[in-house]
This record gives structure tokens, sequence and C-alpha cells, in this order.
């Protein structure tokens, strides 16, 4: 019988772009798009730009595939490095809920290099970015909860998620895409300890990832091996990295249900495990008119997910890290009814944030617990200091597929994201972006943006 792992990756060798619904392929172009104006909002970030730095030191100073913020062509493996740690500090980037996966920061830097790198069409670009997501949201699938508590699933996931992609486009065969697998596999790596101290090491995880999951791809079509069985095996990643694997989640569904489709768009600028708390925050001052100031405490019921990742974040030092307090998050959408880019510059530390920082706290919560990762469900008690006690609950977060982006909405959070880094001006995004919606079109996916002189 064929293992899960040859399963998977035989799915992610033979997919080709009329195998994928209209529906998937248009929501693609939505997170392509999205992905964007994540990249280019990374412009200037004191993390990302060492990373950059580093790949300009080790990598040529020119090349076929596109640093999109250096405005600069490098090789594959460099350009997907620098282009995934610069997508990732935004806080801005998609999520898919059931395997707490961020897709299109490894997906699409790895996958836009070696297409242009290449000369792939759009719609052989758009077939690798749907079959990176589905490996890669499927891995995550599969290693869980446990896994998710201690690893970066991102981090770990993506690798895979990038080997596949990149095998897609470099159309390696079923056995090729497996060794692949086994090579990303082996190199997967992205541990949480780094939010207790505010490190950078995010834009790492991401960053090794893309440009690992594309190694792995590109030594498989030169016939280097890994291992078959890098996912369920005896010494595989589940093994390794968890403690409650279900390996029917590798398998099921492969060409029916397309878990891209499911992914969603991120609307406040901060950990994804906030932004169900938030709104329901929202819903709550909303119907009862409440200001700020009429608070007197907060309790938010949460999965425990939430306070794994959540809770070492006490007091918050840079901007980064406040991005993963639940209470500075709360405190921002209760002042300025979104907690974006600007406000958590401006504001993370005022005395005001601080003040109602401290009076935010995270309680688990039974049903949302058990619903979570397949539904992040968001829960409220909001004290006032009038004395009444209001609950607020939000099923479906803005930017889940129920509760989703327009593409207008798409197009205003990508232009909102140029004007904060300002690495683009107005006018040449809003170009890039009408092409961006055409992508299936395109005869050889083309540098993004107008290369520096």
């Amino acid at each position: 019988m064929q293992t899960p792992s040859a399963t998977l990756a035989h799915f992610a060798a033979n997919t080709v772009f009329a195998d994928i619904p209209p529906s998937v392929i248009r929501k693609t172009e939505d997170l392509l798009v999205d992905w964007v104006g994540s990249v280019v909002a990374g412009h200037g970030a004191r993390a990302v730009e060492s990373i950059a730095q580093f790949a300009r030191a080790a990598g040529p100073i020119t090349g076929p595939s596109e640093q999109i913020n250096a405005r600069r062509g490098t090789s594959a493996f460099f350009a997907a490095m620098a282009n995934a740690a610069a997508s990732h500090v935004a806080e801005q980037d998609d999520v898919h809920n059931g395997s707490v996966f961020h897709p299109a920061t490894i997906v699409f830097p790895a996958a836009l290099a070696v297409a242009q790198e290449i000369g792939a069409s759009g719609k052989d670009f758009l077939t690798a970015a749907v079959v990176g997501y589905e490996v890669g949201i499927r891995v995550g699938e599969y290693l869980g909860r446990p896994h998710y508590r201690i690893f970066h699933t991102t981090g770990t996931a993506g690798t895979l998620a990038a080997a596949a992609a990149v095998g897609s486009l470099l159309k390696l065969t079923p056995d090729q895409m497996l060794h692949a697998f086994g090579s990303a596999g082996t190199m997967s790596a992205g541990l949480w300890e780094f939010l207790r101290t505010a490190a950078d090491s995010k834009q790492l995880h991401t960053a090794h990832a893309a440009s690992t999951g594309l190694m792995a791809a590109t030594l498989a079509k030169d016939q280097f091996t890994g291992a078959t069985q890098i996912l369920e095996g005896a010494q595989g990643m589940g093994a390794g990295m968890s403690s409650n694997t279900d390996v029917a989640c590798l398998t099921d569904g492969l060409g029916q249900r397309w878990a891209t489709a499911e992914t969603s768009f991120k609307y406040h600028a901060s950990c994804r495990h906030t932004h169900p708390a938030a709104d329901a925050l929202l819903a709550v001052m909303q119907a009862h008119g409440l200001q700020v100031s009429d608070i007197a405490d907060v309790e938010t019921r949460v999965h425990q997910g939430a306070v794994d990742v959540l809770g070492p974040v006490v007091n918050p030092s840079t901007v980064h890290q406040s991005k993963f307090s639940m209470g500075t998050v709360l405190a921002l959408v209760a002042q300025f009814g979104h907690a974006g880019l600007s406000e958590f510059d401006g504001h993370f530390q005022t005395e005001v944030t601080t003040s109602f920082c401290a009076k935010v706290r995270m309680v688990v919560d039974g049903e949302v617990d058990t619903a979570y990762p397949k539904r992040w469900i968001g829960k409220v008690v909001v004290r006032t200091n009038d004395g009444r006690l209001l609950d607020g609950r939000v099923d479906e977060p803005k930017g889940d597929p129920g509760n989703t982006l327009s593409r207008d909405e798409i197009t205003a959070k990508a232009l909102r994201l140029a004007h904060y880094s300002g690495g683009v001006d107005a006018q040449t995004m809003t170009a890039l972006i009408d092409r961006l919606w055409g992508v299936a079109e395109w005869n050889v996916v083309p540098h993004l943006l107008p290369q520096a002189r």
C-alpha cells in the first residue's frame, strides 16, 4: 500500500491547473495580493533588513529572481529568503485556522522566486501556490495542537509547503517530490521561545522555511534522496515533534477538499490568537456605546493555544512583541476600533494602553477550546465602571472564510500596508495590484516592481 507521505507527494506532483476549481484560483489570487501587501509592509524593518543584508552579502548581486523591497535581482534561494522574512513582520499575512499555519509567507516567496527563475507561466505559478498551501495545511493539521504548543508550525510545516510549491514548478515526479518532502522535513525548525525575550526569530523561521523548502525540491530534481516517510515514520516529524498526530489529515479529501479556500485574512496587525477576542470586545463596545474609559476590566474566554502563545508576553518591550500581548491588542481596539500598524507604532506603550492592558486577563473556555483549531470563537466578559457585566461573542472573526474580505477590502489593505512602510508609492502599488488580479493570464511571471537603477 502507498504510504500517506507518498500519497501526498503524488498529489503534489500531479496536480495541474485544470484540476483546481475556478473559485480556488480566485481565492489564490486574493491571497497573492494580500501577501504582496505584507511584503511591502516589511520594507525597512530592522530584522528584515538584517536578513536582506545577509542575502545581499551571500548571494549574487544580480539574478533572475526578485528581492522585492530591494528592487533588485538575485538567486531564487536568496530572493525566497528575503521576501519570506519581509512578509511576516507586519503580522498581516494570512492564516489557516485548522492547521494554525501561515501559508502565504512561505509558499509565495518560494514559488515566485523559482517561477521568475525558470520563466514559468502565471497558471503554473498559481498551481504551485495551491499545491504548497494544500500540503502545508495538511502537514500542520497532522502535527496538531501538541506540536504548536512548542513549535511554530509556519516554520516546520512550511518547509514542506515550500518544497511542494517549488516541486510543482520544477515538474518533479511523485518519487522526486517524496524525496523533496524528506529533505525539507529533516530541516524543518521553529520554536516559540523567542517570544519571551522579543527576539527576531519569527522572521528567521519564514526565511529559513521558504529557502530550505526550495533547496529540498531543487536537490530532489537532481536525484538527491530524502526519507520517504518523513512525516509518519518511526523517527519522522510526527514522532519527534508531536504527541498526538492524525495521519488521516495528510490524505483525506485530496483533490476534493481544497484547504486553500479555507484560509483566513488578517484584519488586525497582530497575532491571530488575539483577533477573536478583539472582535468580540468591539461588538460589545459598539452595542452598548462604550468608550475605553468606561471599562473596568475584560475577561477573554480563549482556547489553550492562545494562552500557550500569548501567555509568556507579560510586559512587551517592542512593537512586534506587543502584537502577541492580548492586553495591548484589546487596549488598541478599545481606543481606536482597530489594532493596525500605525496604532501599534504610536500607542503600544502609552499610559492609556498599558493601563488598559493590566485590566485584561485570559481564561480557558471549554467551548472555545473544544472548537479550536477548526473554529476560532471569540468571547469576552466586560465589566464597566458602573458595575454592568456585558457578554460579547464572535463566531467568525473578520477575515475568516464566512466573514471574509472583499477584493476592494484586500486592495485597500494592501495600499495601507504600502503607505505604512513607504516602500512603494500609491500609484505604483495600485498598478501592481491591478496586474496581479490577472496573474492567470501571464505567459511568464515577471518582476513585480521596477528594478532599482
